[in-house]
C-alpha cells in the first residue's frame, strides 16, 4: 500500500457536496491499495502512520506523534498513487488493486489506526472527492509498504 502523509492544521473531504470527513490538526493521509497487498500491509502502513512523529515538540523539533498532540487522521482512498507515467502521457491504473478489494484494505487500514487509538475521518470510496487542507511546515511523506520502514 502507498500512502501520501500530509501534516496538516486543518482538512476536510467532500463528496456530491456534501462534507465526509473533517479535522483540526493531524495527518491528512491519500491512501492507494495496488496488486499484491495483504491485510499485513494495511496494518503495518497503519501502525506506521499512526506512530509517526513529525510534530514539533517544545524545542521546535519533529519529535511528537499524532496522540501525543491530539491529532486526527483524515484518510482518503486515491487509487491513483498506483498511477504509471512513464510511458506516454496518460496514466496507466494496471498496479492498482481492483475496487471491491482496495476498499475492503483501505477500512482495515481505518480500523488499525482506530484501534491504535486514533481519531479518524474518511472520504466516500469510489466517489469523486475535494480535498482541502492547509498543509503544516510543509510536511509530507511518501509510504509504501513494499519499501522498508
Amino acid at each position: 500500500m502507498r500512502a501520501v502523509v500530509q501534516r496538516v492544521s486543518r482538512a476536510e473531504v467532500r463528496s456530491q457536496g456534501e462534507v465526509t470527513g473533517r479535522i483540526e490538526r493531524g495527518l491528512v493521509v491519500l491512501l492507494g491499495a495496488g496488486q499484491g497487498d495483504s491485510e499485513a500491509d494495511a496494518d503495518q502502513l497503519a501502525d506506521k502512520v499512526v506512530g509517526l512523529r513529525i510534530f514539533e515538540d517544545a524545542a521546535g523539533k519533529m519529535n511528537l506523534a499524532l496522540a501525543e498532540v491530539g491529532g486526527a487522521l483524515l484518510v482518503v482512498s486515491q487509487f491513483t498513487l498506483y498511477g504509471d507515467c512513464r510511458k506516454g502521457r496518460r496514466p496507466s491504473f494496471v498496479d492498482a488493486l481492483a475496487p471491491g478489494p482496495a476498499e475492503e484494505l483501505c477500512n482495515r487500514f481505518v480500523a488499525q489506526a482506530r484501534a491504535a487509538g486514533a481519531r479518524v475521518e474518511t472520504g466516500r470510496f469510489r466517489t469523486m472527492m475535494q480535498v482541502e487542507l492547509v498543509n503544516d511546515g510543509p510536511v509530507t511523506l511518501l509510504l509504501d509498504s513494499r519499501k522498508a520502514f
